[in-house]
């Protein structure tokens, strides 16, 4: 007898970090489910970092205009909003898991008429799942998906993360590397400077003295990348960053980021969605972490390492600077007191481990 294939929506759409940090649990459902037709329920930017992905057969664009870099609002009227839940129920889904908590999702969820839905027991919508999760707030999010796979009798058996990267990406990223004059066999450290927040990131300046210490003490060559909208601020400060550094901010796309940081040989950042990119093309990194904890949102790698101020007043609510003084710089104290020592010092270790020579 002819058993009809599962139908599967997975909900975990916007941010890059987010939807990076998803793909395990995609991994080890498509194991589970290999002839399921499985559906993504994803926003169309942070969409873009996981091309490739062998785990769905569709990616559903969810595009409500919001507050987020990623929002293009083509759900932005009543009308658009409709016409996307008309479509979801006419899809049938058998089950749909919520990897999203917000009330909002669970709405979507029961709107698409499917009959199971599995997902965190937050913000007082269990009314709607047929199986409630409690979500932990001191582990990290991948174990918290995987988590959901658990309690629904899905068993898992890895947790890490990939990235995929096709040649013509690989061989865009070589050809802007060359045209900023960097041979092929250069070693490079990325550098990420910039935050979605600004207080949640460390100064530009210290950034700036960390790529000169790199360059002069390590024979890596700096690399600075960000978004379009980071080239004002990279702008206002790029003389301190000296002429050993090669600018790709808002030169270069996620795809070709991803390509530059699988050659690479460090990263270091703030606590963004790049870092995350970071730890899944398995690139040795720094991250570093004030406001935020990294229990929940860290670097998922065996090869980072995280500098963190877990003081008492840690993680804070980030409503800045309501509960601590800004420093002049308008950062909060626990972002001022990583040093630029202390990061060049763990850049080294990961990148040269003891006892490698």
């Amino acid at each position: 007898m002819n058993v009809k294939a599962r139908n599967i929506l997975v909900m975990r759409y916007r941010f890059i970090g987010d939807t990076v940090l998803t793909v395990p649990f995609l991994r080890n459902l498509r194991r589970a489910e290999p002839k399921a037709f499985i559906a993504w329920m994803v926003a169309p930017g942070s969409s873009d970092v996981v091309q490739g992905i062998p785990y769905v057969d569709e990616m559903i664009i969810w595009d409500p205009a919001t507050i987020h870099a990623d929002s293009r609002g083509a759900h932005r009227s009543i009308a658009a909003k409709f016409a996307f839940l008309r479509d979801l129920r006419r899809r049938r889904f058998d089950k749909v898991y919520l990897l999203k908590r917000s009330l909002s999702s669970a709405i979507i969820a029961r709107l698409s008429g499917a009959p199971e839905r599995i997902g965190f027991d937050t913000e007082g919508r269990g009314i709607l799942l047929t199986k409630k999760i409690p979500y932990q707030q001191d582990r990290h999010e991948v174990e918290n998906f995987l988590a959901v796979l658990t309690a629904d009798g899905v068993p898992v058996e890895d947790d890490y993360l990939e990235l995929w990267v096709s040649p013509e990406e690989k061989e865009r990223t070589a050809l802007l590397l060359t045209a900023a004059g960097v041979a092929s066999s250069a070693p490079l450290a990325v550098i990420h400077p910039f935050s979605a927040v600004r207080e949640r990131g460390w100064p530009l300046e210290n950034f700036a003295e960390l790529a000169g210490r790199i360059s002069r003490e390590t024979g890596l060559r700096p690399v600075v990348v960000g978004g379009r909208g980071d080239i004002v601020a990279f702008n206002a400060v790029k003389q301190l960053f000296g002429e050993q550094i090669v600018d790709l901010v808002g030169k270069c796309d996620l795809r070709e980021t991803i390509a530059l940081l699988r050659r690479s040989a460090l990263f270091v950042g703030n606590d963004s969605g790049i870092m995350h990119l970071a730890a899944a093309a398995g690139t040795p990194l720094v991250a570093l972490f004030g406001p935020q904890s990294p229990v929940k949102f860290g670097p998922w790698s065996e090869h980072a390492k995280v500098i963190y101020r877990n003081w008492e007043c840690s993680p804070c609510r980030q409503k800045f600077f309501t509960e601590c003084a800004p420093s002049p710089r308008m950062r909060p104290a626990c972002m001022e007191a990583i040093t630029v020592e202390e990061v060049f010092q763990e850049s080294v270790k990961i990148v040269r481990p003891e006892g490698s020579g």
